[in-house]
């Protein structure tokens, strides 16, 4: 029985240990067709079906997306990235009407390089958008 109770114990600390992949952006985009392409537009340039009437009503424009590593001088800032998309800087900044999705901080967690060397452990969801908003980079 011991040698049962020890060897699911090892198989445990085995799956616990397995590494998952970052996602690609692929994923990212369809994440980003569901959530975000209505304000920021299908390619990302701030044009979506929202975007006009969010000006109408006083709102701020939705960003262009592909201009982000632009704005940073080339470097994409992935840290900044995914703290304005989960809502935890946003509350800080005047006139944001960007919602909070609460979808993309559920579920299994991928290691992701935020640009200091360190692995912060992010939720997948939000790390493929996160790729994803990177790849479309202009």
């Amino acid at each position: 029985m011991r040698a049962i109770v020890a060897m699911i114990s090892v198989a445990g600390f085995l799956v616990a240990c397995v590494t998952q992949e970052m996602p690609d952006a692929s994923e990212g985009a369809a994440l980003y067709a569901e959530n975000c392409a209505m304000c920021h537009g299908a390619d990302g340039r701030g044009d979506g079906e929202l975007a006009r009437e969010i000006r109408e009503q006083g709102g701020r424009a939705p960003s262009d997306l592909t201009m982000i590593a632009q704005a940073e001088e080339g470097d994409f800032p992935r840290a900044q990235v995914l703290s304005y998309i989960d809502g935890y800087t946003r509350g800080r900044l005047p006139e944001q009407d960007m919602p909070e999705f609460g979808l993309l901080l559920e579920g299994p967690t991928v290691p992701v390089d935020t640009g200091d060397g360190v692995l912060s452990p992010v939720p997948r969801p939000l790390a493929a958008l996160m790729v994803y908003l990177e790849s479309i980079q202009r």
